[in-house]
């Protein structure tokens, strides 16, 4: 195969430009790691507390004014990033995941910068406020940009790696910088220098993330086709005209077809792809994420165990940076299996129930209060730090971008996240106080919270793990259509045979499925005024109209698909013998043999009947998400295929 067809960006394509892709969302994620627990360490830095005195906790009786002023301290860098996660909301969409991202990292330089030059309280905190501005942009985009970047296969273990690992990896090694340059107290470089190592990072991620492509789905989104197969072709390493990329370029394409029907009050309608369902999901796990109290343990570790187990200022720093370094070893468990062997629910639920647990545990060692209570205690510390890394660190960040559809998914992520700072920034602001008035029995609060995730994850939350993003929405379609979707999504995610298989290594084909021959059907029915493409930027609500002044956003399949293919290519080179394999046919080493139109077989072997099928694919009939289906044997369950990858 030529790869003279093939898109490149700075050289690279294939499995190279996703592997760079993911190391600039990485270093993202890095950043924001980092600047959770370098305060965990400066705390206590003798000439960081000369400087601030009102931030002084140590060495003498703690009054509640100035655990507050401490925790507020703390916490004004998550008002900033909740400050930015909603304007994502509005600016998001329009500005792109690439500018989004680049602005974020401007912000999140200017504010390091400010701190770590900072003589005032007043310098520091708006330092800080600054930095948070700017992180809540990158963490709002990044998980999205990466997501919409990579394969269905590999979503998650790249996900986790940049979600999880780097962001494990940022905090650890914020720990150890403040362990290192803690031996220069009194210097003030014991804690400008842990802050001021930031800029290197930043201005690397900035340097690296000009270059790379946008997502092809915001650039579908947004009716600059041409680049986003350009990017299809770059990601897979084929020319622009070839099979697999026509095929996602389709299925995308209906995504936006239907998922451009509305603007940002689309969030809050529910409709047949349950958007308000899916949005109150990807908050309600990132308010679960802060609420297991992992921000108690890591902006405040090296504090705590310096004021409530009795170590000293540098052994409570080491330890920190052991525990950083623990965690981030165990936040690689869920890169290893998460696309292999567990998916998202069982790992959520796994983490919760550990943290729980460790934190009765915690709670019981604090209320002995003898030497070896403190010791199991400490190693408690450990072990909560273990069960988080691997059940929660990346999943509410990989999750809420899988759950929610692509027309909302830039609004959506950012009013989640937010809703992460909010709760993260209440945690922050009120531990200090909360240990002053309550001690050890601030643990007991986070673990009834964890104790309370476990069964509404179990109840409410549908498996996203081995599927592409545009499968995940026909599922919640499917939902949409029977009694109870709440907690029916559940079960169809469960018995939903996978499109492309665990591995994404099944054979699909997209273009033959009777899910795409109904936007087709629709996008005949329904033209823009002009007759051309219509997208986001077409819409009535971009500028654009409509013959019936509702907003769409949809094109002509037919003709796109003429257009795409080129006179060269013909209008019928799917199928093999030179014909095209219909909606039940299935596609095998053996040559092309017919499906029963009304059957389906789901992952455990079991016979089902499609909802929608059986009188007929009338217009007035509920269109299924699952693809034609045979019992025949289990594998050819999962329908009509081809080479695909899956976005």
């Amino acid at each position: 195969m030529s790869h003279s067809e093939v898109t490149q960006y700075m050289g690279l394509r294939g499995p190279a430009l996703s592997i760079l892709i993911g190391v600039v969302a990485g270093l993202a994620f890095f950043l924001f790691g980092y600047d959770q627990g370098d305060f965990a360490s400066i705390l206590t830095v003798g000439a960081f507390r000369s400087q601030f005195p009102q931030l002084d906790t140590i060495g003498k009786p703690l009054s509640e004014t100035v655990a507050a002023v401490q925790g507020i301290t703390v916490g004004i860098w998550n008002l900033g990033c909740f400050v930015s996660a909603i304007l994502t909301i509005f600016l998001g969409d329009r500005l792109g995941r690439k500018k989004t991202i680049f602005i974020g990292l401007l912000f999140l330089l200017i504010g390091e910068i400010i701190q770590c030059s900072s003589f005032s309280y007043a310098q520091l905190m708006v330092g800080r406020a600054i930095a948070g501005f700017g992180n809540g942009f990158t963490t709002a985009t990044v998980p999205a940009w990466q997501a919409e970047c990579t394969k269905a296969h590999r979503r998650g273990t790249l996900l986790m790696i940049t979600a999880g690992a780097f962001i494990a990896a940022g905090l650890s090694f914020s720990y150890w910088m403040g362990f290192a340059f803690g031996w220069l107290d009194p210097n003030s470089a014991a804690w400008r220098a842990p802050i001021a190592i930031q800029v290197i990072f930043i201005l690397l991620t900035m340097s690296l993330m000009i270059w790379l492509p946008e997502s092809p789905r915001w650039l579908i989104l947004t009716g600059r086709e041409e680049e986003a197969i350009n990017v299809l072709s770059a990601l897979n390493d084929i020319p622009k005209d070839s099979e697999q990329v026509h095929q996602e370029f389709l299925q995308i394409k209906d995504a936006v077809l239907e998922m451009s029907k509305g603007g940002f009050n689309t969030v809050f309608q529910m409709g047949d792809y349950r958007h308000v369902h899916r949005t109150v999901l990807a908050v309600t796990l990132q308010i679960f994420q802060q609420s297991t109290g992992v921000n108690l343990v890591t902006q405040f570790l090296a504090l705590m165990l310096l004021q409530l187990y009795g170590f000293n200022g540098w052994q409570a720093r080491l330890i920190a940076a052991g525990a950083g370094t623990e965690y981030f070893l165990a936040s690689i468990v869920p890169v290893i299996g998460i696309d292999r062997f567990w998916g998202r629910r069982s790992l959520m639920m796994f983490g919760a129930s550990g943290m729980s647990i460790s934190m009765i545990i915690l709670t019981i060692m604090l209320k002995l209060d003898t030497t070896a209570a403190h010791g199991v205690g400490t190693a408690f510390l450990f072990v909560y730090c273990t069960f988080f890394a691997i059940g929660w660190q990346g999943m509410a960040w990989l999750y809420q971008v899988e759950v929610v559809p692509l027309r909302i998914r830039g609004p959506a992520n950012a009013i989640s996240t937010a809703s992460n700072w909010v709760v993260n920034y209440a945690i922050v602001q009120i531990a200090p106080v909360a240990f002053h008035n309550i001690g050890y029995k601030t643990y007991i609060i986070f673990a009834l919270t964890n104790a309370f995730i476990v069964p509404i994850i179990y109840f409410f939350y549908p498996e996203t793990g081995f599927r592409s993003l545009e499968e995940i929405d026909v599922i919640f379609h499917t939902a949409s259509t029977q009694p109870k979707p709440y907690l029916n999504v559940v079960r169809i995610a469960a018995n939903e045979p996978l499109w492309y298989g665990k591995g994404g290594d099944e054979q699909f084909v997209y273009s033959e499925s009777e899910w795409h021959k109904k936007h087709v059907r629709f996008s005949d029915e329904i033209k823009t005024s002009d007759g051309g493409t219509t997208t986001l930027r077409d819409s009535p609500e971009e500028g654009g109209s409509s013959d019936d002044g509702t907003r769409i956003g949809t094109f002509d399949n037919s003709e796109k698909e003429r257009d795409y293919r080129g006179s060269s290519r013909g209008s019928d080179t799917l199928g093999q013998h030179g014909q095209r394999p219909s909606a039940m046919t299935r596609v095998s080493s053996n040559g092309v043999s017919p499906l029963r139109p009304n059957s389906s077989r789901t992952l455990d072997g079991n016979s089902n009947t499609i909802p929608g099928f059986e009188g007929g694919m009338g217009e007035e009939a509920a269109p299924s998400p699952v693809i034609s289906r045979t019992s025949v044997d289990k594998y050819a369950a999962r329908g009509v295929r081809s080479a695909g990858s899956g976005y």
